[in-house]
């Protein structure tokens, strides 16, 4: 394996190291002088370890049409992921061993990140009943991290029973907070916007009715729950509440809904129509500050890419979801550094340890020390650029954040030694390299 010099990095923004990459690990820090090392000059860039995302889809198999593992994880690579969580609603879906084993192999075939399978909670996500977890956790995929989303586990007798399941193999139940009967027919949230153009109302409520239930059911069992895209102010005063009493619950936010707000349905793009909806200012404004205080613990992108006529078509028929592997680290420069919320360490926290942490993915979201593996993101946070879907690498053009400028750009990544990307361009010769 290669060895890269990296010059000048900005360690978690803060003081400047050379970072020896030897053998995939980190070989040395400080000043660093290597002959035989490829140099990469990293004057003014911060180094991060790679950013690991809890909550990505990449739609293989069946949905290839929309992304395929190799398109999303190239896509991931260039935001600076070097490892993503794939959610189980493909087609079939990813409830038994079979189907995650297939994902988990795709990734590893690849090469781009570490691709982790996260496993349906119920058979085909009917809730009705529990999928093979126990099977799921012990397959080769060493599946950690259990969800339905795109659907709510609204059973309180299931939910209970697979909070209680994934105890026995340090599992976590990730739930997608959506009261089914108070969403049907939603359109976008439920406000003022709403009212005003005639759209059925996607009530907060709805999100929070389920977190209070599922923070009590969790903290009832002594089980880990996980709480996908919080999008609301009162979602986060539940969270801060359970948190107070101890109850083993984590949450994320997704940089989608660290930005925008239900304003910019006004202008009936359906790039802007999500699952959980785009909400108010003041909702974007509460779950900045409990990113910023722990309340939620990660960002997580909710990737989801459509195919272009899923988006290209009015609004009442137009599928839920934006992309956000590509652009997700600039949006949480946008929101949250450059606004004094949270430093480059703490993004590192929010982005990459936390996220590791709760997937149980024991070799990523590691410090950058020597002797660590080698997964390191370079950013550039004083670059500039315009958000054009077109260029992405993932196969979606549904991006909230198309044409708008961009704080802060990827410039390399590096999964466990091997430059994924370079320059800010994917490293083409790596897939000639064996794995």
């Amino acid at each position: 394996m290669s060895s890269f010099l990296i010059k000048g990095a900005r360690l978690l923004g803060g003081a400047s190291s050379d970072i020896l990459i030897e053998d995939g690990v980190v070989a040395q820090l400080g000043t660093v002088t290597s002959s035989g090392a490829q140099v990469v000059d990293a004057d003014g860039l911060v180094a991060l370890p790679g950013l690991v995302d809890l909550h990505t889809h990449l739609r293989e198999p069946g949905r290839e049409d929309a992304e395929t593992v190799e398109t999303g994880t190239r896509a991931a690579a260039l935001g600076g992921w070097t490892a993503v969580h794939a959610m189980a609603n493909t087609d079939p879906v990813a409830d038994t061993a079979g189907v995650v084993e297939q994902v988990w192999r795709l990734g590893r075939e690849y090469g781009w990140v570490d691709v982790r399978p996260v496993g349906a909670v119920t058979v085909g996500l009917a809730g009705e009943r529990l999928a093979e977890l126990g099977a799921m956790a012990d397959s080769a995929a060493g599946v950690r991290v259990f969800s339905d989303d795109g659907h709510c586990v609204w059973d309180p007798v299931l939910m209970r029973r697979a909070l209680e399941y994934v105890k026995a193999f340090d599992g976590v139940v990730a739930q997608h907070a959506q009261e089914p009967r108070l969403t049907e027919g939603a359109q976008m949230h439920e406000g003022v916007v709403s009212a005003e153009l005639g759209l059925a109302g996607w009530p907060a409520v709805a999100e929070e009715a389920i977190i209070a239930r599922d923070v009590l059911l969790a903290g009832h069992v002594g089980s880990r729950l996980h709480v996908c895209h919080v999008s609301t102010a009162g979602s986060v005063e539940i969270l801060r509440w359970a948190k107070g009493r101890g109850i083993d619950v984590t949450a994320e936010v997704t940089p989608h809904h660290l930005l925008l707000t239900d304003e910019l349905v006004r202008s009936y793009d359906p790039v802007y129509k999500v699952n959980p909806p785009l909400r108010t200012a003041a909702d974007v404004q509460a779950v900045r500050e409990a990113l910023a205080d722990g309340t939620i613990d990660i960002v997580a992108t909710d990737h989801a890419p459509h195919p272009v006529e899923a988006k290209d078509c009015e609004w009442g028929v137009a599928s839920m979801g934006m992309t956000g592997l590509e652009t997700a680290l600039s949006v949480v420069q946008e929101a949250m550094v450059d606004t004094g919320l949270l430093t480059w360490e703490q993004v590192a926290d929010r982005m990459s340890v936390a996220p590791a942490r709760i997937g149980r993915v024991s070799s990523q979201g590691r410090p950058l020390v020597v002797g660590e593996p080698a997964h390191v993101t370079l950013v550039d946070p004083s670059a500039r650029w315009e958000c054009d879907p077109a260029t992405q690498a993932t196969m979606g053009r549904n991006s909230p954040v198309r044409g708008r400028e961009m704080h802060g750009r990827v410039v390399a990544t590096f999964y466990a030694g091997r430059p994924t990307v370079l320059d800010g361009v994917l490293n083409e010769a790596l897939s000639e390299v064996p794995q």
